[in-house]
């Protein structure tokens, strides 16, 4: 059975990659554990290169902590100010065993003024939501994407999707990456 080992020990992110890979790969069954590592990325990260660095890390800090597993995901998430607002967004880094690699992203959404301004002020994105939206660990539940849309969408289904989106190359092999 392939093993993956995701970047973080949060349970969203973990049932998020278990999703994603079983939809991309009905035939097989994986198992799937998480491992805590830096990402070399600011706790907050405030761009999309920021982001992408995070969640490369992630990835390659997952495989250097457990080598003998067969793929290594790293999802990081992310905003970024504009003079539109500011967006939220995550990215996914999948590497595999044989030095193949995926790269994926969530959709992006405006963040409500009230977050943004505490985000601004240097508090992380899931303390802010909790704080604006009377809530304890959102990040490792619905987030802020289904505090927003009344789960419509929630955490997990948002990050699974951009895991799909890293996993293209791995159900495409035949193609050239």
């Amino acid at each position: 059975m392939p093993h993956i080992t995701v970047a973080s020990q949060n349970p969203v992110k973990l049932n998020a990659a278990q999703a994603a890979f079983q939809q991309m790969f009905p035939q097989q069954r994986f198992s799937v554990d998480g491992v805590s590592v830096p990402s070399g990325a600011p706790d907050q990260p405030t761009s999309l290169s920021e982001t992408m660095d995070g969640a490369r890390n992630r990835a390659e800090n997952a495989h250097a902590a457990r080598p003998d597993s067969d793929y290594w995901v790293g999802i990081e998430g992310g905003i970024e100010d504009s003079p539109l607002g500011m967006t939220c967004f995550a990215r996914v880094h999948v590497l595999g065993r044989a030095g193949l690699s995926g790269l994926g992203q969530t959709a992006v959404f405006y963040l409500p003024q009230e977050v943004a301004e505490l985000v601004r002020g240097d508090l992380e994105l899931g303390h802010a939501d909790d704080r604006v939206f009377g809530r304890d660990n959102s990040k490792q539940a619905n987030g802020a994407i289904g505090l927003l849309t009344d789960d419509l969408v929630d955490r997990e289904a948002y990050y699974t999707h951009a895991v799909i989106m890293a996993l293209v190359p791995f159900k495409n092999r035949a193609l050239n990456w």
